[in-house]
């Protein structure tokens, strides 16, 4: 069977072949997604998958309605947590993003959907041979991420907004060999 090539332990095996390019406009996802590509600017995409469990605990299941609310004394909680990622300007960027994510859900109803038109409202397929031909950013992401950055998100560079939309389908990025190529696509919306 033939998969990305960046997929090669056990568990970026997993996220590869169950999540990684998977289609989504949910709102607890896209908050979840857009958090962990935040930390891991600087970081393997691994080291994060590893944390994502106790990220989950340290973040209300990326619940923007709970994390919103977090205080000093909850950033100094998080800070101390040896199984996150103890970077407070990182944490601190969730808890602003939160605030950002429900900002739009109240104007747009929906913070996935509005990605999605911000976006485009079109899935983009590439037909990469090989992974090495894949850019870090595009275009589009760029102008998504100073859509964002004017909205007051942090840590949402054109480089982490790609990540994001190869994340949740927006963009299908697996290469034209992988099995998955194919899959993802027949998972997307008529």
């Amino acid at each position: 069977m033939t998969r990305c090539n960046w997929a090669v332990s056990d568990l970026m095996v997993e996220y590869h072949d169950t999540e990684w390019g998977v289609f989504t406009t949910d709102d607890t996802a896209h908050f979840e997604h857009l958090s962990l590509e935040g930390f891991q600017a600087g970081l393997s995409w691994e080291t994060v998958l590893k944390k994502r469990r106790n990220f989950r605990k340290l973040f209300a299941d990326f619940d923007p309605v709970v994390v919103v609310k977090y205080d000093e004394k909850r950033v100094q909680e998080i800070l101390q947590d040896k199984g996150g990622i103890r970077h407070e300007q990182k944490i601190r960027a969730v808890i602003n993003n939160a605030a950002r994510v429900l900002e739009i859900k109240e104007k747009h109803g929906s913070f996935g959907r509005f990605l999605f038109e911000s976006f485009g409202g079109e899935i983009k397929i590439n037909r990469f041979k090989k992974m090495g031909d894949l850019p870090p950013k595009t275009v589009e992401s760029a102008k998504l991420s100073a859509e964002l950055k004017k909205m007051g998100f942090k840590f949402v560079g054109p480089t982490t907004i790609y990540a994001h939309l190869q994340s949740v389908g927006f963009v299908n990025d697996h290469v034209v060999d992988c099995f998955r190529f194919k899959e993802v696509q027949a998972g997307y919306p008529k």
